[in-house]
């Protein structure tokens, strides 16, 4: 059991640290990098803005142990959406394989996490005091 919560807390804390703190900080202290990603596959400067904000509540739903799952599925499928659509949109305009790679990559670990979060939540252990006594 201690496995599964070191797992879903690395994987977690990964999906947390890229896909909401670094657009968050981005959004907040080099603003003018917000669009990079989006401006060369032809997105307009509010879709990085709205990108961000869903990000950002997305993995708020996702760490919280005592969100709702029903909110928390959403979340996990709102990430996926975005993760799936973004390989798409590198598919399709710039075909760069390294950028089409990296939310494929990114997604595994959305996928690890939402796997193993079942498999200890059916256990009955998963909540934050756990993840600090699984990684000590």
């Amino acid at each position: 059991m201690k496995k599964n919560r070191i797992i879903f807390w690395a994987a977690t804390l990964f999906i947390i640290l890229w896909e909401g703190i670094m657009p968050l900080s981005t959004l907040l202290f080099a603003p003018q990098y917000v669009n990079m990603g989006t401006k060369p596959l032809g997105y307009p400067d509010y879709f990085a803005y709205t990108l961000i904000i869903c990000k950002v509540l997305g993995v708020i739903a996702i760490a919280m142990p005592k969100f709702p799952a029903k909110l928390r599925e959403w979340a996990y499928a709102g990430l996926t959406f975005n993760l799936i659509f973004a390989f798409i949109s590198h598919a399709c305009v710039d075909k760069n394989i390294a950028y089409m790679l990296m939310p494929l990559i990114v997604l595994g670990i959305l996928m690890l996490s939402y796997l193993y979060r079942g498999k200890i939540s059916r256990s009955g252990q998963l909540s934050l005091g756990g993840a600090a006594s699984a990684l000590s």
